[in-house]
């Protein structure tokens, strides 16, 4: 069995993400021949907060290449890892993130770093022959998420006139995950249709995640559009809306004012004009209604709504940050994007952090996708209860794919459904 999980390689290697832009890709192989490989998702929205993503800066790929931090995979982090043991997770990224030395991982690359850790833990998974998300979270890891399926794009993910970047559908009332998804892409291809018939073939065009791009400004269009097709279908009671207004992107920090629908507004302004979505369609989250560092205005909204508050770009999976959040009571769920933060270890520690003060997670996919599936074995393993991953396009359904299969599989398993926040 040592031979099994004492690691013999570590090799990087550039790839491509959904978006056709380099990313990285790890493999960690053991003596005993036992392979983990794993993608590196890319973010197009990035706060400013996050771990720091290495890039060439050269002519290749119009600067966007990765050729840096593969060599810091092969050169500096593979060398001083051959011969230890592969189960030692936080052991091994503590001591990529002592290397680094820097505070965002700047020096060897947070997504070389968050590579290697995730190949780290599927070597693992594979040399004990159990699950990935069994490996991550044990014999209680058992929640399948509620998917939140962003229907119609805007904001920098699509070319439409939407300042809000995402308008999604949650199928909470669903009985499986299986019905769930199949609820979901129903309306979907329902909301095809009215979309088309409404504003054009055009807007039938997708974005970077899946979702249509209607040439529309005001987003209560988009939601009396996604209740429309959800309505058509007799799904009445069965789903609820959400957003991520990614509010950075709309922010003016000389001005200190929003810019939404073509006027500039205040953050009250903006808060009220949440309230008034809240109050007249059934949203129960709102992602990122704020600029970035905006913790007081946060806190506000969440004790006004009383809905689900996601931090994204405020926390950016950083257990500093998130503890500053719950010390203000700002937000009251993390959304959960590894790569914000460079390792497996920091990105559970910050799930943990926010389960003990009663905060929701949401797990997230990256615009820049590869077809890996960590990602949905992650949900289940920390019982995530709702997993954000986009619509259509292979590197958003095989994440589905992979939830169908583990619902097949494992009978232990049980759909989150409307305890999605707070799932067990």
């Amino acid at each position: 069995m040592k031979s099994e999980i004492e690691i013999q390689k570590v090799i990087g290697r550039e790839v491509l993400d959904c978006r056709a832009d380099p990313t990285i890709e790890v493999d960690v192989i053991t003596k005993g021949d036992v392979l983990g490989r794993a993608d590196v998702p890319v973010g197009r929205s990035r706060g400013k907060n996050e771990a720091y993503e290495l890039r060439d800066g050269t002519d290749r790929y119009d600067g966007r290449g990765v050729r840096k931090a593969v060599e810091n995979i092969n050169e500096k982090i593979g060398p001083e890892l051959i011969g230890k043991n592969v189960t030692k997770q936080r052991e091994i990224d503590e001591l990529m993130i002592e290397l680094d030395g820097t505070e965002n991982k700047s020096k060897l690359g947070g997504n070389a770093i968050l590579g290697v850790s995730l190949a780290i833990a599927k070597a693992t998974a594979n040399a004990l022959e159990v699950p990935l998300y069994r490996y991550i979270g044990g014999t209680n890891s058992y929640v399948l998420p509620v998917p939140v399926l962003d229907l119609i794009e805007g904001g920098i993910l699509a070319d439409s006139g939407l300042d809000f970047q995402e308008h999604q559908v949650m199928p909470v009332g669903a009985e499986s995950f299986s019905e769930a998804i199949r609820m979901g892409i129903e309306v979907y291809k329902e909301l095809g249709k009215i979309v088309g018939n409404k504003w054009g073939k055009q807007s039938l065009n997708v974005g970077v995640e899946g979702g249509y791009t209607p040439q529309i400004q005001d987003p209560r269009d988009a939601l009396e559009a996604e209740l429309e097709a959800i309505e058509e279908l007799g799904y009445d009671g069965k789903f609820v809306l959400s957003l991520d207004c990614a509010a950075s992107h709309l922010y003016d920090s000389k001005k200190k004012k929003y810019t939404l629908m073509g006027d500039e507004i205040t953050r009250e302004e903006l808060m009220d004009f949440y309230e008034d979505l809240v109050s007249a369609y059934p949203i129960v989250s709102i992602e990122d209604p704020l600029e970035e560092e905006d913790f007081e205005g946060f806190a506000e909204l969440t004790k006004t709504l009383n809905i689900q508050i996601i931090g994204d770009d405020l926390f950016v999976t950083n257990k500093k940050r998130l503890k500053k959040g719950i010390e203000k009571e700002a937000a009251n769920a993390l959304l959960f994007k590894v790569n914000q933060i460079g390792t497996l270890s920091e990105a559970l520690d910050s799930a943990e952090i926010a389960y003990r003060n009663g905060y929701g997670v949401q797990v997230s996919e990256r615009s820049g996708q590869t077809e890996d599936t960590w990602l949905t074995d992650l949900c289940i393993g920390i019982n995530a209860g709702q997993i954000k991953t986009g619509v259509t396009r292979s590197e958003r359904t095989s994440k589905y794919n992979q939830l169908l299969r583990i619902e097949e599989s494992d009978k232990s398993t049980k759909y989150a459904g409307e305890e999605f926040r707070q799932p067990i």
